[in-house]
């Protein structure tokens, strides 16, 4: 009997509840943007106006998706199409890493090959269970759009083109994984290939040439560098263009070949970019848990502050451009006036893009909770409480370096959003209201370091899928909230949802007591539990 369906089966049962979350988000999150569309730009005429703006503003397209029409379809597919893809790229990118690099810094795969299924049948379990994954995703998002009144050709189209761009990053995810040495050097590769293709194609969408009408965009060639621009170019519910769907397949099945040929001649732990060799004497900083959390941690949170620093150019730079297309179209106003709780544009704005940060701020801190559930599972954290270093002060050096991360992102978004008053000599009036749009979001970002710390000490298992599954919904509620209908008792469920805000009445900080009491309880009990709680390895 063939050990394939088995290796198949294992990998399902693992990750379920896991890509149920993805998949059935990405479904849930285009079928809310069908509705939010219908309710905020009803006719023709408002869709029109904004494409004719964004136009004449481009930049706008650096995250949006390819301008094919004013139709409601098409003009859905334009505001959310790049996330949909986004989302299924994410989530086979960590698939492919998971089950492949992760299992083999566990042991799992060193167990897997010295049984019949040797060496290569799970990395064809992991191929096959990435293009599952993608499939129920395409499908699901088909379905959403369908039920929410859309036509069926198009809809399935935009579930396809969203599923192709997850085949590609499956197959980036895949080759990463036998490139790095570490499963997290490998996700930050395929991470880092993924936000390069994003705007990439976003700058080639900028860089295109509108259509007389200004209700078409036809995008310049470096869209076409990018899985991205492919998946935008099938155009849903304008011209449905299958095409592209298979460039996008194409691309991801020869990168599958090529990890297969790399998997095929590396040593089972080995990698072909090797680790950094280490100084010949560890610094000081070393010898303190403190100090050995930092310098693990550093390269992520670097990485989470440049993106800090580009969302704050952009909440300023942007306000003004924003606050132009709010004045021609009154639909823009009162959206933006919808997230931001009634401030004007232009501080509607700037709330609208830190809740942004707030969610890359939250990330920055979970995905260093998360280090201390990997640092169990390799054994390496049993080694650190061996010395002189008890359980409660190892779980608080991640706490500690995880809240300095998330103000490392927001003062990053801060440095950014002066650099954008300054290059646009703005009003710096604005920056106040930045600094305490900015200061919210730390505490909100917070609330996600404890609830994961806790998740953690009480059911460590589930610490990496519930801590950003959290995250998620989160995200879900909090910015796309206000723009789907929920009411105030919904949005209010996220932490960026009660953060305080400026308004032309002044700041509302009532929920920021809520979030610092959310902190300090949610603080006091992991430690406090952690006191009692054993090692758990790997399950």
């Amino acid at each position: 009997m063939t050990t394939f369906p088995a290796l198949l089966g294992q990998r399902v049962r693992r990750d379920g509840v896991q890509l149920l979350l993805w998949t059935a988000g990405t479904a849930l999150l285009a079928y809310l943007t069908k509705v939010s569309v219908a309710q905020a730009y009803g006719t023709e005429e408002a869709r029109a106006s904004i494409l004719a703006v964004v136009m004449a503003n481009p930049v706008i397209l650096l995250f949006r998706g390819l301008p094919s029409g004013a139709g409601e379809g098409a003009f859905m597919l334009f505001l959310i199409f790049p996330f949909l893809a986004l989302l299924a790229a994410l989530m086979s990118s960590f698939l492919a890493v998971r089950h492949t690099r992760g299992d083999e810094e566990t042991g799992r795969a060193e167990l897997v090959a010295a049984t019949r299924a040797g060496r290569r049948a799970p990395l064809g379990a992991t191929l096959t269970h990435g293009i599952l994954a993608n499939v129920v995703l395409a499908a699901l998002s088909a379905v959403a759009l369908t039920a929410a009144g859309l036509g069926v050709r198009g809809s399935v189209v935009s579930g396809l083109g969203a599923g192709a761009v997850g085949l590609t990053f499956l197959g980036v995810g895949l080759v990463s994984a036998q490139l790095m040495r570490t499963s997290s050097g490998a996700n930050s590769l395929a991470v880092w290939v993924l936000m390069v293709s994003f705007l990439t194609a976003g700058v080639g969408n900028a860089l295109g040439t509108p259509s007389n009408d200004l209700q078409r965009i036809e995008s310049s060639w470096l869209t076409w560098l990018s899985p991205f621009g492919w998946g935008e170019q099938t155009r849903p519910f304008a011209e449905d263009n299958l095409w592209p769907i298979l460039w996008c397949a194409a691309l991801g099945m020869v990168l599958a070949g090529v990890a297969v040929a790399l998997h095929s001649v590396r040593d089972l732990g080995g990698s072909f970019v090797p680790e950094r060799r280490g100084r010949r004497s560890a610094p000081a900083t070393l010898s303190t848990p403190l100090g050995l959390v930092a310098h693990q941690t550093r390269a992520s949170i670097l990485g989470w502050g440049v993106g800090g620093l580009v969302t704050g150019i952009l909440a300023t730079t942007l306000a003004a451009v924003i606050r132009d297309i709010g004045t021609d179209n009154p639909a823009v106003e009162q959206v933006i006036r919808s997230i931001a709780g009634g401030a004007d544009v232009e501080q509607g704005t700037v709330v609208v893009f830190f809740t942004m940060l707030g969610i890359l701020a939250a990330c920055c801190a979970v995905q260093t909770v998360c280090r201390a559930r990997q640092e169990e599972t390799r054994g390496t954290a049993e080694l650190v409480l061996s010395t002189p270093v008890d359980r409660v002060r190892w779980l608080a050096s991640f706490l500690v370096i995880a809240f300095v991360g998330i103000l490392v992102v927001i003062g990053a978004a801060l440095a950014g959003a002066a650099a954008g008053l300054a290059s646009r000599d703005g009003d710096w009036a604005l920056l106040g209201d930045v600094a305490i749009t900015g200061a919210g979001q730390i505490a909100a970002a917070s609330v996600f370091l404890v609830v994961t710390a806790v998740i953690f000490v009480v059911a460590p298992r589930l610490t990496i899928p519930l801590g950003w599954a959290l995250v998620l919904v989160s995200m879900m509620l909090g910015l796309f909230g206000p723009l789907f209908g929920f009411p105030d008792w919904v949005v209010q469920l996220s932490p960026m949802g009660v953060t305080p805000t400026v308004t032309g009445d002044g700041v509302d900080v009532e929920g920021l007591w809520w979030l610092v009491a959310a902190v300090a309880a949610g603080g006091v009990l992991a430690l406090g539990l952690m006191r009692r709680r054993d090692l758990a390895p790997a399950g």
